[in-house]
């Protein structure tokens, strides 16, 4: 017996039915009191979301910056003792 699969028509129909209730669901929300304030809240929240996640990707780079400054800073500070030290 062939085994049934879904086809991408399928699943596009299934990805237009769900934003379309979601669609219809926002603006249910928009007509209940404070529901116009409650979209601006969540609007506002995934522009902070966004804003948050573009500077903690930005924190592997700065954290590879210090490693570097601080091996260098290490070698400096060798080299400095060794010059430091009087010979005998």
């Amino acid at each position: 017996m062939p085994e049934s699969t879904k086809t991408p028509k399928d699943e596009r129909d299934v990805i237009a039915r769900l934003a379309e209730r979601g669609e219809q669901t926002m603006a249910r929300l928009t007509e209940l009191p404070g529901g116009t304030r409650a979209m601006q809240a969540m609007n506002d929240l995934r522009t902070r979301v966004d804003e948050l996640g573009k500077k903690v990707r930005g924190i592997d780079e700065l954290e590879r910056r210090v490693v570097k400054l601080e091996k260098d800073l290490a070698t400096l500070r060798r080299a400095q003792k060794t010059k430091s030290t009087p010979d005998r």
